[in-house]
């Protein structure tokens, strides 16, 4: 066994399963397998693995008698379960006798590793904390907020009133950018409500077909249309007494945005197929990249279902608006990828971090761990120097250098860059000493009385709410 990794047992009796499950997750863990539910419960002593990977259906001990018994022993090793569609209600059983959560066959490679990382994260079992407290393994990275990291001002207002959110059962809708966090924001709501015990349901309503998503939604009867073979049950159903997010909401047909509202008004649904209404009691929180107003202007979503799920709404600002959070972050994903790299210890020299907090990160948070993981793994040095970070950073990075090639790229004329790059010096001055005037002067090496024209003259607010003028943005050359 190689020391300082966490030990994966993957039961399944089918072996197609078992090898691409070894496969994917030997190159970060300890992987075992076993045929079925009497080898496991062998496997489980000798092995003694940190997470187990179980199949629902299998032959001499099923999933659900094999979970039950390693209960009975006091076995707190903490178990996720596999299933095929048709066996998602026993799933569901499953996580009530304790299972960590459930993912349906054919696995999605992405949700597969986060979940299997993420339950790795959090804090062992009492019955399982003194057989972990002799390993090193993946740790959870202290952070500001639950999972999350954030200094700025901006991010700190948006704790607050996730706090506030949390308390009461309103439905919400959270706005931002791509990859700015909005499931993390939406989790945290949960962990933080009275719902914390009950289960937190995560659907991304663009990544499903059309033709399925109602289905997948309100689940369906044995013989509600062809290929239905059994009876399905839906998301909501899932979530009863917890938490249903619903991520890129603006992707629902008109059909079923229908089918949405109602069950906001009447909290019960029709499964398809059904002439009898299903009530569940589920707190709904949305999300979207997508600005909701247009496409309801463009007769893509309705108005009254935005008003109904836009009861509160948080909206996570982008990476570039909080760059002076970005060394914090990358210190909090180099603590976090570090056990899966042989506990490297990253550090990033002074300009490599200016460098880090030039760019304009348009893929946000998602964006800059995935840099910082690609660094970890294929950088060869534990200090990391300009020259280590990606060549798009340095490229798109706004420094004086190439904010003249992109000047003189574009034929930009010289009042418009002046104006453009004053913007963006002002802007970056204010947001960094949360918008008092003198220290922002002070670190910009003119006075207060200077600022205050320039800012006039600019159209920047001097509330950090009110965003710079459309017509006085400055324009970003591509």
């Amino acid at each position: 066994m190689v020391e300082g990794r966490k030990r994966v047992l993957i039961v399944d009796d089918e072996v197609a399963i078992r090898d691409s499950l070894r496969l994917l997750l030997e190159r970060n863990f300890e992987v075992n397998t076993a045929t079925d539910g009497e080898a496991a419960l062998g496997v489980v002593e000798s092995f003694k693995p940190d997470l187990i990977l179980l199949d629902l259906l299998m032959p001499k001990l099923d999933g659900l008698e094999t979970l039950k018994r390693l209960r009975e022993r006091e076995e707190g090793t903490p178990v996720i379960m596999l299933t095929a569609s048709n066996t998602v209600k026993d799933a569901v059983q499953a996580m009530k006798m304790g299972a960590i959560d459930y993912l349906s066959k054919p696995f999605d490679v992405e949700s597969l590793t986060t979940l299997i990382i993420e339950t790795l994260d959090r804090d062992p079992a009492p019955a399982a904390e003194e057989k972990n407290s002799t390993r090193q393994g993946l740790i959870t990275p202290e952070a500001d907020f639950g999972p999350m990291v954030g200094k700025a001002q901006c991010m700190q207002e948006l704790f607050r009133k996730i706090k506030q959110v949390a308390e009461r059962d309103t439905t919400v809708l959270i706005t931002g950018e791509s990859g700015t966090g909005k499931e993390l924001v939406a989790k945290q709501i949960h962990a933080l409500s009275a719902r914390r015990d009950k289960p937190f349901i995560a659907i991304n309503c663009a990544a499903i077909p059309e033709t399925l998503i109602e289905s997948e939604l309100f689940g369906h009867e044995k013989g509600a249309f062809t290929n239905a073979v059994d009876k399905r049950i839906g998301h909501f159903e899932l979530a009863d007494g917890g938490t249903l997010f619903l991520d890129e909401i603006g992707e629902l047909s008109l059909n079923v945005q229908v089918k949405m509202l109602r069950f906001l008004q009447e909290q019960e649904f029709y499964r398809v197929g059904r002439s009898k209404p299903v009530k569940v009691d589920v707190r709904v929180i949305t999300a979207t990249n997508k600005t909701l107003e247009d496409l309801i202007k463009e007769k893509k979503f309705r108005q009254d279902l935005f008003y109904r799920i836009n009861v509160i709404n948080l909206k996570i600002p982008a990476l570039r608006d909080r760059f002076e959070d970005i060394p914090h972050m990358i210190s909090h994903f180099c603590t976090k990828f570090a056990p899966l790299y042989g506990g490297r210890k990253i550090e990033f020299t002074e300009a490599a971090l200016d460098t880090c907090v030039a760019y304009d990160w348009p893929g946000n948070a998602r964006e800059l761990e995935n840099v910082v993981e690609s660094i970890i793994a294929l950088c060869p040095n534990d200090l990391i120097q300009d020259e280590d970070l990606p060549r798009k950073l340095k490229e798109r990075s706004a420094t004086p250098e190439n904010f003249r090639t992109q000047v003189f790229a574009s034929n930009m004329k010289f009042e418009e860059a002046e104006r453009v790059f004053e913007t963006e010096m002002i802007v970056k001055a204010l947001k960094k000493t949360n918008f008092v005037q003198t220290k922002a002067a002070e670190l910009l090496g003119i006075s207060r009385r200077i600022l205050k024209y320039k800012m006039d003259k600019l159209g920047i607010s001097e509330d950090p709410a009110v965003p710079v003028p459309p017509s006085e943005e400055p324009q970003k050359v591509q």
